[in-house]
């Protein structure tokens, strides 16, 4: 399970990063770049922000030696949506690639993208923040019947005498944990959900 955390953190970063390097893009197309120079305007603005080992970083190189090599901008933006497989870079590439065709609003095209990956990412963090908050009251809620039982044994043991002394006692004790078990069971399944 950690490890699909840690890889959902990494996505949402590369999302974040995929997300400044077309608003990048864009904003070296308004300053009246072709769109290979702006591919390469974009990569050297985010060394600025962005370490060299940083993944966006790392494709943009890629890009940026393919681009030297004379291969289309079409091709080289079709095999970075192979290497990343993520879908807004897929989807980015898909309609950049058909607006590059027809002769489309480039800029109006990538802002429009960014705006859509932008609302994207905003909602992915307010569900993961709803998630992690029901995450934790699911953790104290699964220790709450321990606490109730160590208080019970603890402070009232004649009472608990009663509960666990008798066979009736024993098969209610019994049921009730079946149902805390299934409880449980459908709490871990309900807080793995993927978005």
């Amino acid at each position: 399970m950690m490890e699909q955390e840690e890889a959902r953190k990494k996505e949402l970063e590369f999302q974040i990063q995929f997300k400044e390097a077309i608003q990048a893009v864009s904003a070296a197309l308004n300053t009246g770049y072709s769109v290979e120079n702006a591919f390469r305007e974009a990569q050297t603005e985010l060394k600025l922000i962005y370490p060299a080992d940083a993944r966006i970083s790392r494709e943009l190189l890629v890009i940026i030696r393919q681009l030297r090599m004379h291969i289309s901008i079409e091709q080289i933006l079709e095999e970075f949506a192979f290497r990343v497989q993520t879908e807004d870079v897929r989807n980015f590439v898909t309609v950049f690639a058909a607006a590059k065709k027809s002769g489309g609003n480039m800029i109006g095209i990538i802002q429009n993208t960014v705006s859509q990956i932008g609302d994207k990412i905003d909602v992915k963090r307010e569900i993961d923040t709803i998630l992690a908050s029901k995450r934790y009251e699911f953790r104290v809620m699964s220790a709450v019947p321990y606490a109730i039982i160590g208080y019970m044994s603890l402070s009232f043991p004649e009472f608990m005498d009663s509960l666990y002394g008798n066979v009736l006692g024993i098969g209610v004790m019994t049921v009730c944990l079946v149902i805390y078990m299934g409880a449980y069971y459908l709490g871990v399944r309900l807080i793995r959900i993927e978005v």
